[in-house]
């Protein structure tokens, strides 16, 4: 079966990333179509083996990437087109319709309560959501909260499929070498207690919280290292500044060593204002560290003490964080009920039962018996 996924971009993401992941691992024919950035995160899918290619668009609103788009997936003959992100929703579900693909897929990986992949929810987003909507055959939500969300908001509970973000717990092992590298790297003493964040640095991810939590606790022996880039870089090395401990908090900007830089820490925290659900605690996790969240929805139902949920404001955070330093460094240790659950293994295997399925029960398509109606020019 051949499988093209489409996606807006592939920048350094949660969302990109799971795709490489997912390539990685499934059993069918696969390429990818960016609409535009082909960043770091298609090189990366190049180098694994898998074709990459960039739409080119240059706005938002841009009908003839639409048609370019459709001729594409038919020149190619894709059997499933799936789509990952808003604006790849949009656009790549009308043109798999229109090329005629026989299976279309959407999985849904950052519906907030109030967002949509950093977008407001206006009546003109939901709009076009649910107007593209029924060019899909299914929708993955990989969270319990997203499939309650994606039903509210209006997507027939028939047809999201629950599979979760998978994580391949290979890729953010904990490596002790890695540990004093990082550490040299950014002169961090060795025996310090590191506390950490990981993310794309943006409001929504609320690191300007931690940084204020963090301030009267942080010293030569306890500093606060943050990983990723982003808009808001410049206004939280404002802040760490205002709170006088710029020396204290090292900013390690993007980074691919996922592994290596979760290795270097003693204690993670996720303090996003809202989640889908929460991959990076999870790879903190499977690193051994433990971590303190205000939201993840991947540990509903999962019972460890190696993950605390924390409130989400600045005196909150604070004793939560002092609770931790003062308990000390502790072992790393993993936790078996997410390896269990959430293995990008059997998270692959899924999604492509998902495609033999609808595939299974594909009927012939409007499309299949109109005149084509983006031209063959022949």
């Amino acid at each position: 079966m051949k499988v093209l996924h489409v996606i807006t971009g592939l920048g350094v993401g949660g969302a990109e990333l799971q795709l490489r992941s997912l390539l990685q691992h499934t059993c069918h024919q696969s390429d990818v179509v960016t609409l535009y950035n082909p960043g770091p995160v298609a090189g990366m899918i190049s180098g694994d083996g898998v074709r990459v290619r960039d739409l080119g668009m240059t706005r938002n609103t841009e009908l003839s990437a639409l048609l370019k788009l459709a001729r594409l997936i038919r020149a190619d003959g894709y059997d499933v087109v799936h789509a990952h992100l808003y604006r790849s929703c949009i656009y790549g579900r009308l043109a798999a319709r229109l090329a005629g693909t026989p299976v279309v897929v959407t999985t849904e990986h950052s519906i907030g309560e109030t967002h949509l992949e950093r977008r407001r929810m206006s009546l003109g987003v939901r709009a076009l959501y649910l107007g593209t909507d029924l060019c899909s055959d299914a929708t993955i939500a990989v969270s319990d909260a997203v499939a309650q969300r994606l039903t509210k908001w209006g997507v027939a509970a028939r047809k999201i499929e629950m599979i979760p973000n998978g994580l391949d717990f290979g890729r953010v092992a904990y490596d002790a070498a890695a540990r004093g590298r990082i550490r040299d790297e950014f002169a961090l003493p060795g025996d310090a207690y590191v506390i950490g964040v990981l993310g794309r640095l943006d409001p929504m991810k609320r690191f300007d919280m931690v940084i204020k939590a963090a301030a009267p606790l942080l010293d030569d022996q306890h500093r606060l290292l943050i990983v990723g880039d982003g808009q808001m870089r410049p206004e939280l090395e404002a802040e760490a500044n205002r709170q006088g401990v710029a020396e204290l908090v090292t900013f390690a900007g993007e980074r691919h060593d996922v592994a290596a830089m979760l290795s270097s820490l003693d204690l993670f925290i996720a303090s996003s204002e809202q989640e889908t659900f929460g991959l990076s605690v999870l790879e903190a996790l499977a690193n051994g560290i433990p971590a303190l969240y205000t939201t993840c929805p991947a540990l509903d139902g999962i019972d460890t003490a190696r993950a605390r949920q924390v409130p989400g404001d600045v005196d909150g955070m604070r004793r939560e964080i002092a609770a931790e330093l003062a308990s000390g460094r502790r072992p790393r240790e993993g936790v078996p009920a997410i390896r269990e659950r959430y293995g990008i293994e059997a998270v692959a295997r899924r999604i492509d039962d998902l495609y033999d399925r609808l595939m299974a029960r594909r009927r012939p398509s409007v499309s299949h018996i109109l005149p084509d109606p983006i031209g063959d020019n022949r």
